[in-house]
């Protein structure tokens, strides 16, 4: 258990290294207004999350704790975005129209609203 607890960790210390560098990389190059690292970090992410995992359900078999180590470690510190669109599409391919809909609206808008009332709050505390 502690040895998946420590490659856990391992993980997401690297995919929150890759992160940090690759949206520091795309940001310093392209330094207009708009926040292009996050963007990049979050599309990136998306692409090769749904690669490895179809990649893994058709020609690799690796067991639960390497998809754990993987998609929670690495890809949950690299971006939760791409963990939120998989989950988006699963309900799509399921044809999950009202749920797939709802998860985008309350993740994107109540996201939106609890960070302004997590900033406000946070200016008078």
């Amino acid at each position: 258990m502690l040895q998946k607890f420590i490659y856990l960790a391992l993980a997401g210390a690297a995919g929150t290294f890759a992160r940090y560098w690759l949206g520091g990389l795309v940001q310093k190059h392209i330094s207009i207004g708009f926040p292009y690292g996050t963007a990049v970090v979050n599309i990136v992410g998306c692409l090769f999350f749904g690669l490895l995992w179809a990649m893994m359900e058709n020609r690799l078999a690796p067991g639960g704790q390497m998809r754990i180590i993987i998609f929670v470690g690495f890809f949950g510190a690299f971006t939760t975005f791409s963990t939120f669109m998989f989950e988006t599409v699963q309900l799509l391919d399921e044809s999950q129209w009202f749920w797939a809909a709802g998860n985008i609206v309350l993740q994107n808008a109540i996201g939106v609203s609890c960070m302004f009332a997590g900033l406000a709050i946070g200016k008078y505390i």
